[in-house]
């Protein structure tokens, strides 16, 4: 199913773009890197479609394939700045060095420009993220004084960097495991447990109810309960903000979705799916907590059920074995290991075994995740889109949906609903 909805030409993307990015860590730092030496022409914006992919806006293979920057209204790369918060980091240049994502020789041109982009001190709590000490917290205590203070340093952050609009894209920490409770159901409960330091709100949700009421898009990329609630949509909603989640599809849950799609196309069995990772970089640190490992678990077993529709197809995919493990391992830093067994089954029974040992940079995929979520929830919002956007559940591994139906998890089909709908956009450009 291609997903739809009504579109209007997009106003100019002129002026400045402010990205404010809570969390200044391995993925954030990666990311104002990279655009920075793109600005400067150092080394072309690889792995995002925004600034590399083409877009078929014809009907034969003799039409005409345009990048899709040339498509679509989006902001140009010399148009962004950057800002955010951090508990531990005191300025992108020293988020980059201890992230060890890029070698020295890399950073070294952009040193100043990184070092000058110095993040807000952060609303923090350990009990959401015990493996980290916050440095650099917010002094609010209440919660509903926090989510001010952060809407104050969005404005001042518009105003002193003379952005023309913003969007808030979530890089911090994976967040402990939670559940929806009663404070989560209606913007006017969610704002009544901001008042009463209600424990059921974590620090992300803080930062989303404050982006929404700034009216500024956001998108989640972590698997924290954060936009996927009632009170959100329904904030979103009433403020006109577009809004994504969740959780940036990576490393190996990107795997799950290319190749499941072809199992299932072939209509051969699946009989068990063991993944585990090791990862040795601040995220790693802190899904060593079992609570915060709980989180993305979830995030990563909803991808083969969506797939591979076992109540559709129960001889085929009815007894699934799914095994998701995450190890700390410090030497490895942010170079991720992802380690598949797949075992399938075919004619008359027969098994066979598919193995995939995916050693991948983290913060090298993620960062051109961020860039195209960037880049389209401003365009949705110029184009007057709010709430969900389901289009954009390609970039996510828990996509969230805008109504009742499940999101797709395929990733060829989430390309198509991501193409038809920028299609759409280029053809109201006019």
């Amino acid at each position: 199913m291609v997903w739809r909805m009504a579109l209007r030409p997009p106003a100019p993307a002129s002026g400045r773009l402010g990205v404010l990015l809570p969390g200044l860590g391995a993925v954030a730092s990666t990311f104002i890197a990279g655009v920075l030496a793109a600005r400067r022409g150092l080394m072309p914006p690889i792995g995002s479609l925004t600034q590399m992919a083409r877009l078929g806006v014809g009907s034969t293979p003799d039409d005409r394939q345009p990048l899709i920057r040339d498509s679509v209204s989006l902001a140009s790369l010399d148009d962004l700045v950057f800002g955010g918060w951090d508990p531990i980091t005191t300025n992108a240049l020293e988020a980059a060095r201890t992230a060890g994502v890029l070698a020295p020789h890399d950073l070294a041109p952009l040193a100043d420009e990184l070092e000058a982009i110095v993040p807000m001190p952060a609303v923090f709590d350990t009990r959401w993220v015990s493996r980290l000490e916050g440095r650099r917290v917010k002094p609010e205590a209440s919660k509903w004084a926090q989510a001010q203070a952060l809407i104050d340093d969005i404005a001042r952050f518009r105003d002193g960097q003379r952005c023309d609009r913003l969007v808030m894209i979530w890089c911090g920490s994976t967040e402990a495991y939670q559940a929806p409770s009663a404070v989560h159901d209606s913007v006017a409960a969610f704002e009544a447990g901001l008042r009463a330091d209600d424990p059921n709100i974590s620090p992300s949700q803080i930062y989303a109810y404050a982006a929404l009421r700034s009216g500024v898009p956001y998108a989640n990329g972590a698997p924290n309960l954060s936009i996927d609630l009632p009170c959100m949509t329904e904030l979103a909603a009433r403020e006109g903000v577009p809004v994504a989640g969740k959780d940036f599809k990576t490393g190996q849950t990107w795997m799950k979705t290319l190749l499941a799609p072809g199992i299932k196309a072939r209509m051969l069995g699946l009989r068990g799916w063991y993944s585990t990772n090791i990862l040795g970089n601040r995220d790693g640190e802190v899904l060593d907590a079992p609570e915060n490992f709980k989180a993305k678990e979830v995030s990563k077993l909803g991808v083969l059920d969506a797939i591979l529709e076992p109540s559709v197809y129960p001889d085929l995919y009815g007894h699934i074995d799914h095994v998701v493990r995450i190890n700390y391992y410090p030497p490895r830093g942010d170079n991720k290991e992802g380690w598949d067994n797949i075992d399938i089954f075919g004619w008359l029974g027969y098994p066979m075994q598919i193995k995939v040992d995916f050693l991948c940079r983290d913060s090298i995929l993620a960062a051109p995740i961020v860039l195209d979520l960037v880049l389209l929830l401003d365009l949705a919002h110029r184009a007057g889109a709010s709430g969900v956007q389901e289009w954009l559940g390609f970039y996510l591994k828990a996509p969230q949906a805008a109504g009742a139906q499940s999101a797709d998890h395929d990733l060829f089909r989430q390309l198509a609903t991501l193409q038809d709908t920028l299609r759409g956009w280029a053809g109201a450009r006019g």
